[in-house]
């Protein structure tokens, strides 16, 4: 579990690249989404916030969290590899519940490629399940080349 060294906060301006990378190492970084981005445009917005897990000051845990004013959603859970298996990503979860609990949000949800078993399986283990619906998108910008 988490221990005294390891702490949540919103992150600062300066952990951008720390945060960036972290997501690089948790495989999290696709082509079409830009990191930094993403970073900048939640933190922009009054309904979203990005926490970081700290240990000993560093960091080694994410997770985005934000509202759309009738559910609550959370993206880039992240876990620094070395950190894994010491209840971080449990305790960044609880934190983002939390958030949106605090927001007046009755539901979460989130969304994990199919092909994750792993985190599929993570998440079961909190009391989340797949839900019998279909997302579907349609892209208004695209990425840069």
């Amino acid at each position: 579990m988490s221990g005294p060294g390891f702490a949540i906060r919103p992150m600062a301006d300066a952990e951008r690249d720390a945060i960036v990378a972290l997501w690089t190492a948790c495989n999290l970084v696709v082509p079409w989404n830009d990191p930094a981005a993403d970073i900048a445009l939640a933190r922009s917005k009054p309904n979203a916030a990005l926490l970081v897990g700290c240990e000993d000051g560093r960091v080694v845990a994410s997770v985005m969290v934000g509202h759309d004013g009738h559910r609550g959603w959370f993206y880039y859970l992240a876990v620094d590899p070395a950190c894994r298996g010491r209840g971080y990503g449990r305790a960044m979860v609880a934190s983002a519940e939390q958030w949106l609990f605090q927001a007046g949000m009755p539901k979460i949800q989130l969304l994990v490629r199919e092909t994750n078993h792993a985190v599929m399986a993570f998440y079961e283990r909190l009391g989340y399940a797949t839900s019998p619906v279909t997302m579907m998108q349609k892209w208004l910008k695209t990425a840069s080349p």
